[in-house]
This record gives structure tokens, sequence and C-alpha cells, in this order.
């Protein structure tokens, strides 16, 4: 039997307790709402890692690819907050008059 504190791993944690106890992997899962192959990848985790493996992991790598430089970036910062009001069409077409 599993225990554990943690509300975020609390539900996975219960699933396994509950499969246990009624020791019926389908009926724990169809109780829970869960499918069998997720029980799997949690029963996984926890033999492998330990109960503390249940929690999320994030899983998103970032992408840079749409960021501008640092550089860039401070300035449009500085002049949004040095003109709170302009808006997106004003900003464009303020840089449109300058550049020509």
């Amino acid at each position: 039997m599993l225990h554990t504190n943690n509300p975020i791993i609390k539900h996975k944690a219960g699933l396994l307790n509950l499969a246990e106890e009624l020791q019926n992997i389908s009926k724990a899962c169809k109780i829970m709402g869960v499918s069998r192959d997720t029980f799997s990848r949690y029963q996984e985790l926890v033999e492998t890692n330990g109960l503390e493996a249940l929690i999320n992991q994030d899983r998103r790598v970032p992408n840079f690819k749409n960021r501008v430089d640092e550089a860039t970036e401070q300035a449009v910062v500085a002049y949004a907050v040095e003109y709170p009001a302009h808006g997106q069409q004003r900003i464009t077409q303020k840089r449109y008059l300058c550049t020509r």
C-alpha cells in the first residue's frame, strides 16, 4: 500500500492502491476513470523510480526560434512603458514614418 500526503500524486497512488486492494486492474481503472495504459505507466514509474516519480514532469522544451535579441526586447519594453496608450497600429505607423 502506497501512502502520500502530496495532493498532486494522491489520485495516482489511490489508483494503484485500489487495484492492489481489488486484485483487479480493469475494475480499478473503470472506477477511477483511467485507462489501463495509464495505470501501467503509473505502475512502471513507481516500480523503477519510487512514488515521487508520479509528480508530473514538464516535457516541453522552450522554443527560442521566435525570440528577438535582448537589446530589441528591452527597447520594445521601454517604449511600451513610456507610451502605454500606443497600440500596435500606432506604433507600426510611427516606425514606418521614422524609417522613410
